[in-house]
């Protein structure tokens, strides 16, 4: 990596780490490795993305991530809040008139209840697919503004900290 890094890219990513490893072993590699790549250019952590994965890789030094769990999860009923991961399938959401997430400020969030989301996934309609993903990329978005803020107030360690513990 060292000999790779020394060439002057205008970035670099790093890949192949989330492609059925345990999880330590990426976070080891990603710890290990991102250090050596020039703190002034880009770094890219490739196709890996969990909520807690993108957090631990900004504590490393990753800049950017892509990776289709928020809308892959968003299509087949998993729904990403700040207090838990939501089924939507699940019978439990049946009767439920909250909001996905009160803390969200998304499209879906201000318009449609657990229930009705629940409805619309269970009956197959495209629609739960379509307001799922808003919802997802939306708490994608959060995560990183939150990340953002963080890092700039000097705070990011405790916001890790917090983030990975609850």
């Amino acid at each position: 990596m060292e000999q790779t890094a020394v060439l002057g890219f205008d970035g670099y990513a790093l890949g192949g780490v989330s492609v059925g490893e345990p999880k330590e072993i990426m976070y080891e590699i990603t710890d290990s490795i991102t250090p050596l790549l020039p703190a002034d250019k880009p770094r890219y952590l490739m196709g890996v993305g969990t909520p807690q994965d993108i957090v631990f890789g900004v504590s490393c030094g990753i800049d950017m991530f892509d990776c289709v769990i928020p809308t892959r999860c968003a299509r087949h009923g998993l729904l990403f809040t700040n207090s838990e991961k939501i089924v939507i399938k699940n019978s439990r959401w049946r009767e439920c008139n909250d909001p996905l997430d009160e803390t969200c400020d998304c499209y879906t969030c201000k318009n449609y209840s657990r229930a009705y989301l629940r409805h619309l996934y269970v009956a197959g309609e495209i629609l739960a697919m379509v307001l799922n993903t808003i919802h997802n990329v939306r708490y994608y978005m959060r995560l990183l503004e939150q990340i953002r803020a963080a890092l700039k107030e000097g705070r990011f360690l405790e916001f890790k900290n917090d983030f990975l513990n609850k």
